[in-house]
């Protein structure tokens, strides 16, 4: 379960920085390319794919041993 989520998790932040780049137009080639909304919806997919690499992995921050 846990390496599941890091890998959606992960997938989810390389997805929102592609869109991020490409929405405020630093990544050209695409329908996005200049379109706003697509950096909003990076930051989105960002923002819970961080959420979900932090959750899968926050037992592994608290053991010392």
């Amino acid at each position: 379960m846990k390496t599941a989520l890091s890998i959606l998790g992960g997938f989810l932040v390389l997805i929102g920085i592609v869109w991020i780049l490409q929405g405020i137009n630093i990544l050209p080639g695409s329908f996005m390319t200049g379109q706003i909304k697509w950096a909003i919806n990076g930051a989105i997919s960002f923002v819970i794919g961080a959420g979900l690499l932090i959750f899968a992995n926050r037992s592994r921050f608290g053991k010392s041993k």
